[in-house]
């Protein structure tokens, strides 16, 4: 499975501050927890790379293709 890999599977996804100063993503599907705990600089690493993802996205969709 890769991330270009479509599957029918539900999830709900939380993203928020902890108790504990980091930041937790939660996700949940199928009766499956998965919190998942970062600093808050890795928090900023994860969401560069998220922008700079949606960002390729875009481009690939106003393009009109699909880029491999």
């Amino acid at each position: 499975m890769g991330i270009n890999t479509e599957r029918e599977i539900e999830a709900n996804m939380q993203i928020g501050p902890t108790d504990n100063a980091m930041v937790r993503i939660f996700v949940e599907s199928q009766g499956v927890e998965v919190p998942m705990d970062f600093d808050p600089e890795e928090a900023e690493e994860i969401a560069e790379e998220i922008r700079a993802a949606a960002a390729q996205a875009r481009a690939m969709a106003e393009g009109g293709g699909k880029r491999r």
